[in-house]
């Protein structure tokens, strides 16, 4: 990609606030609504501002640990009211995968948090407890009581002829004391064992998304998430736009490294990116600027950010309405010159202005 060519991704921006722009957003939740019990600051009030503004909401999840009721009971008490059919889970996913492929009634040994097993009945699937009872599948989903004696029970099971399917393979979950296994590092453990890679059913897979929009009758949606490979792969692969927001697992020096598939339409803080217009970012001699920021290549990996005194979001003279500016002008520069390929850079400041930005977002200095 030519050093004056914008990555199709993030430049764009959006000149008018996405509740205006797309009908429906379709949320991940761990990291975005919520981290562990509590609601991300902010998120309740923003989202109750997108309804007013006639936006509907759609909560897509791939902990697959509680049941669609439980989800929409936890947002209801988090002062976001939500009804069970405005939730689906990868257990659900992975019951409708299930299904399909070995018919209604097959017998089924879940491993995970009651989500799991409920989705199985749900979808017409018979649950069985032991692999001596012959299970057609294993799936295997999140839960945090998940301990040595189910995992033991889906080796033997796979091991046995059992189909094992994952509800998906997230490595790591967000939680209030740091990042915590997540449901990938236990099917790892499965897959080690028997030798058997598992069918996966949840984000990035498009399947979720699809639902979703067939549940909502959705005309543009927008998926906000929190993860590069699961939230903003997913939506490009079930060709919907993307809002990445920063309150959960990605953080700014994992965005400069996204590869094409990972890489975000919009840009925000949190959910309250909803409400506000993103800015384009545009290229100027030698770099790209957002606002008034600029960022030029140095070296064959590095960046450099410099604070303009002189600068616009999109071509207006307006305050910007948050400080990633800097931000979006990297990740175009960088991903301007890698184009296909993913790597990390080398940030340094060109004063002391942009050192101090560098050092809140976590990235180098001067």
């Amino acid at each position: 990609m030519s050093a004056d060519r914008a990555p199709a991704s993030l430049a764009a921006g959006s000149p008018t606030p996405p509740t205006r722009v797309f009908d429906v957003a379709l949320l991940d939740l761990d990291g975005v609504v919520y981290v562990g019990p509590a609601a991300v600051p902010g998120v309740p009030e923003a989202l109750a501002e997108a309804r007013r503004a006639g936006m509907r909401l759609a909560y897509v999840t791939n902990n697959a640990a509680r049941t669609p009721q439980e989800v929409a009971a936890h947002l209801t008490d988090l002062g976001m009211p939500a009804g069970p059919d405005a939730v689906i889970t990868s257990s659900q996913a992975a019951a409708t995968a299930v299904a399909e492929r070995m018919g209604q009634g097959a017998r089924v040994l879940p491993v995970g948090g009651p989500g799991v097993a409920a989705a199985l009945t749900a979808a017409g699937l018979t649950v069985v407890e032991r692999a001596e009872d012959e299970p057609a599948a294993v799936v295997q989903g999140y839960g945090p009581g998940v301990g040595w004696a189910q995992l033991a029970e889906a080796v033997v099971a796979v091991r046995g002829g059992a189909r094992h399917v994952a509800t998906n393979v997230d490595a790591t979950i967000p939680s209030p004391r740091g990042v915590l296994p997540g449901n990938g590092a236990l099917v790892g453990v499965v897959s080690a064992v028997t030798g058997q890679q598992p069918l996966v059913t949840g984000k990035p897979d498009p399947a979720m998304h699809a639902e979703c929009v067939r549940r909502t009758g959705a005309r543009r949606p927008l998926v906000v998430g929190d993860r590069l490979d699961t939230d903003i792969e997913g939506a490009r692969r079930a060709g919907a736009a993307s809002l990445l927001v920063l309150s959960g697992v990605t953080d700014p020096a994992g965005l400069l490294a996204a590869g094409p598939e990972h890489r975000p339409d919009l840009l925000a803080r949190d959910a309250a990116g909803l409400l506000t217009a993103h800015p384009v970012v545009t290229a100027v001699d030698g770099g790209w600027r957002c606002g008034r920021w600029v960022a030029t290549a140095d070296g064959e990996d590095g960046l450099t950010l410099a604070a303009s005194r002189s600068g616009s979001r999109g071509g207006t003279d307006i305050a910007p309405v948050d400080d990633l500016d800097g931000l979006r002008a990297l990740a175009v520069a960088h991903w301007a010159r890698t184009g296909e390929q993913a790597r990390p850079p080398a940030v340094s400041a060109a004063d002391d202005e942009a050192a101090r930005e560098l050092a809140g977002w976590g990235l180098g200095g001067r």
